[in-house]
């Protein structure tokens, strides 16, 4: 075992579960925060503390008799600070079953007991993984500190500051219905061992708060699926008396957001009612009905400017969420292309437009964002994947839209980052080859792609135009030392018609050669995406008047 890490063993007893029999997620937080702790400990030889919390998505749950491994590693140390790395597994004593329950990373902070100097010694590293981990906590140190910038930025262009109410029709419930207040008061048991409270302790009483409001809302048990990063503000000690205030923000189809805001008082504080603020925590909830089959949360709405500031930070986190997770792939999923040749042709173009058919028809698609009636976008979110959907109106025929949107080199009229894109291969009739270069994003280098579009007419009514995508390797074009190569696995548009116009719905599957692209419009530096899908709309609405004139 490696010098900075700990491992932690429990078996879950009644007392650690729900109503269900299931671990409560405020028991398996707490431990998860005990473990952490520890470990940093151990590379700072001195006393640590909960800095922040990054996202957590619990994949599995587990119930009475089965065994939680918990094992913690610091990752990366900074000047006073670490990266602590979680990772919670689920193991069933009576047969072989295990599973893995959640990843978590927290930041650390030492705190020398005479308040000298504190600079931490590096990490040792033992393995590859710990290698890759020791990168990959710069980049995610990076986006913890601009998370408050971002957050604030795309809740601005989200409309946060317009006075108009949040209203989403008939059967929209108030989220003022969910408010839950709790007070609790800290004991030494909920203490750590320098007098502080317990961070993890403080997260499982969030987590009881949050599940009553969801409850409110919802009417059944929810079951918290994921929590948003956070940081703590303060510390609160033996005495202080920690109020809780939760209420629902807003809910995505199948999640609901719940917020609470954690405030600390001592007597004297209590008294004149003056509160530090410790944290602030997003928890995000799904709920099972009686046939184990995932409901859909009602709309809610507000009247109120703090109801409109919430339901507007909901979509935005979830947007940043969603960033996150494009940005922080490992690089260990990047898929490597074969080259182009004659012998694998037929199977690359088969893959081509079966793999975009499949990713389009795909359940789970959920909507994220309705800024204007004629675009929506949906994410897919999958444990090794990400994807976007772009559903559009367009007020043109679905064969004109075929015939333009299948030519790529149309797309530079409306695609704001290619800069050139060209023929480099006419396979078939059906399937070419083509170079694409884009401009610089964020200051880097300029990107490039080789795709493969294979275009489709549909082979029976009802049945969609298709124009699928994906990278090629051709060794005839071979990467540039001006251009940083990107890859698509997979992506296109389907044109169903609608009349006199059509719809078109664009998929794209989540790499990290896409990333700077569909991130900037999910972490709020850009609308990029639905700028782009109204230029699409505007190009082809304008060439179809053209030709009309013609």
């Amino acid at each position: 075992m490696a010098a900075a890490q700990v491992h932690m063993c429990q078996t879950i007893f009644p007392a650690h579960t729900n109503y269900r029999g299931e671990l409560g997620a405020g028991q398996l937080l707490k431990w998860i925060d005990t473990t952490a702790c520890l470990a940093a400990e151990k590379h700072a030889g001195m006393p640590c503390v909960t800095a922040s919390v990054d996202d957590i998505q619990f994949e599995e749950t587990a119930r009475v008799g089965q065994i939680i491994s918990i094992n913690a590693k610091v990752n990366r140390a900074f000047t006073t600070s670490m990266e602590v790395g979680v990772k919670v597994t689920l193991q069933d004593p009576l047969t072989t079953f295990q599973k893995l329950i959640c990843v978590a990373f927290s930041t650390y902070v030492a705190k020398p007991v005479h308040n000298g100097k504190v600079d931490l010694k590096p990490v040792e590293f033992v393995t590859a993984q710990d290698s890759l981990e020791y990168t990959l906590a710069a980049e995610r140190r990076k986006i913890r500190l601009d998370h408050e910038r971002v957050c604030k930025n795309l809740v601005e262009e989200c409309g946060m500051n317009s006075e108009q109410v949040c209203n989403q029709g008939e059967g929209a419930i108030s989220t003022d219905l969910t408010h839950v207040q709790s007070t609790e008061l800290v004991l030494p048991p909920h203490a750590n061992h320098q007098g502080n409270t317990f961070g993890g302790q403080i997260m499982a009483w969030m987590e009881t708060v949050a599940v009553i409001s969801a409850s409110r809302l919802c009417r059944l048990h929810p079951t918290l699926k994921s929590v948003d990063m956070f940081k703590f503000r303060g510390p609160s000690t033996v005495g202080d008396r920690l109020v809780f205030n939760a209420i629902v923000n807003n809910t995505f189809q199948k999640s609901i957001e719940v917020g609470v805001r954690v405030e600390a008082f001592n007597c004297e504080e209590w008294a004149k009612g003056q509160a530090r603020h410790i944290n602030s925590a997003f928890l995000i909830f799904n709920a099972v009905n009686e046939h184990g089959e995932l409901i859909t949360f009602p709309r809610v709405k507000s009247i109120t400017k703090d109801g409109l500031r919430r339901y507007h930070g909901a979509i935005a986190r979830k947007k940043i969420r969603l960033a996150r997770k494009y940005i922080l792939l490992k690089q260990e999923n990047n898929c490597t292309l074969d080259f182009w040749d004659r012998g694998n042709q037929a199977d690359k173009i088969e893959s081509n437009v079966t793999a975009l058919t499949v990713l389009a028809a795909k359940p789970g698609w959920e909507m994220i964002s309705t800024s204007l009636n004629y675009i929506k976008m949906f994410t897919l979110e999958e444990t090794d994947a990400l994807s976007v959907k772009v559903e559009m109106q367009v007020r043109i025929s679905s064969e004109l839209a075929f015939s333009l949107l299948s030519d790529f080199r149309h797309h530079v009229h409306w695609v704001k980052h290619y800069s050139m894109c060209k023929v480099i291969q006419n396979v078939t009739e059906e399937d070419k080859i083509y170079h694409i270069t884009s401009i610089s994003i964020n200051g880097n280098k300029p990107d490039d792609f080789l795709i493969l579009v294979s275009q489709r007419k549909p082979c029976k009514t009802g049945d969609p135009y298709i124009i699928a995508v994906r990278s090629v390797a051709l060794t005839s074009v071979p990467s540039s030392e001006n251009y940083c190569r990107r890859e698509i696995q997979c992506a296109g548009f389907l044109i169903y018609p609608d009349g006199n116009s059509s719809f078109v719905s664009y998929c794209i599957q989540g790499t990290p050669g896409v990333m700077p692209y569909v991130a900037a419009t999910l972490d709020g530096s850009s609308k990029s995406i639905e700028d782009t899908a109204s230029g699409c709309i505007h190009f082809l609405e304008l060439q179809s008047s053209t030709m009309d004139c013609i």
